[in-house]
C-alpha cells in the first residue's frame, strides 16, 4: 500500500471517530511533511520541525476542509505551503528589521504603504467571489498560490483541462467585470 492510500484510509478512519488510527495519521503524516519541507528548507534545517508541528496543528484544525475525493498529500501539501511561505514572511520581515536602512532603500521601503496591499487583496477577495467555484478555486490555488494544473486537480477534483479552462474563463470574467466598473 503506497503512502497515499494509507494515509486517506487512516485519516477517513479517524475523521469517523476513530482516535487510535487518527494519531497513526498524524505520525505518519509528520514523516511526510518533514520530508517535504526539508527539501523546502535546506539551508535552515532547524526549523523543519517547527514547521511540521505549526502544519500538523493546521491539518488538525482544517481537517474538517479534506475532500475525500482528494488526495491526502496534495491536501496536507498546500496547508504545509502555507505554513511555510508564513514563515519565510516572518523570517524575511525579521531580517529587514535588522538591516541598516540607508537614503536609497528608505525611499523604496515606506513608498508603499500596507493599507494599499490590504485593500488590494480585499478587493481582488470580493471580485473573486463573484466568480464560480470552476472558475475562482483554479485562479486562487494556480495564479495566488503558485500550484501546478496537476496539484489543482488533484485539491479540486477538476480535470486537468478543467482547471486550465477555469482559469482562462475566470480571467476573462474577472477583466470583463473590470471593464464595466472603469
Amino acid at each position: 500500500m503506497d503512502t497515499e492510500e494509507r494515509l486517506r484510509g487512516l485519516l477517513m478512519q479517524g475523521l469517523g471517530g476513530d482516535a487510535a488510527a487518527y494519531q497513526r495519521f498524524l505520525k505518519e503524516l509528520s514523516a511526510h511533511l518533514r520530508a517535504f519541507l526539508r527539501r523546502r528548507l535546506a539551508q535552515r534545517p532547524d526549523e523543519v520541525e517547527d514547521l511540521v508541528q505549526e502544519t500538523l496543528l493546521a491539518v488538525h484544525n482544517q481537517r474538517h476542509t479534506y475532500r475525500a475525493d482528494s488526495p491526502v498529500t496534495a491536501w496536507a501539501h498546500a496547508i504545509a505551503r502555507y505554513k511555510l511561505i508564513d514563515w519565510l514572511r516572518a523570517h524575511a520581515a525579521k531580517e529587514a528589521r535588522h538591516d541598516p536602512l540607508d537614503d536609497d532603500n528608505a525611499d523604496a521601503l515606506f513608498s508603499t504603504s500596507d493599507s494599499d496591499a490590504a485593500e488590494a487583496r480585499r478587493d481582488l477577495g470580493r471580485l473573486l467571489g463573484l466568480l464560480p467555484d470552476r472558475q475562482r478555486l483554479p485562479i486562487v490555488h494556480m495564479k495566488l498560490e503558485g500550484l501546478s494544473v496537476v496539484e489543482t486537480a488533484q485539491l479540486t477534483g477538476l480535470s486537468e483541462s478543467a482547471v486550465k479552462v477555469g482559469v482562462h474563463r475566470g480571467l476573462k470574467a474577472l477583466a470583463a467585470k473590470l471593464r464595466g466598473m472603469g
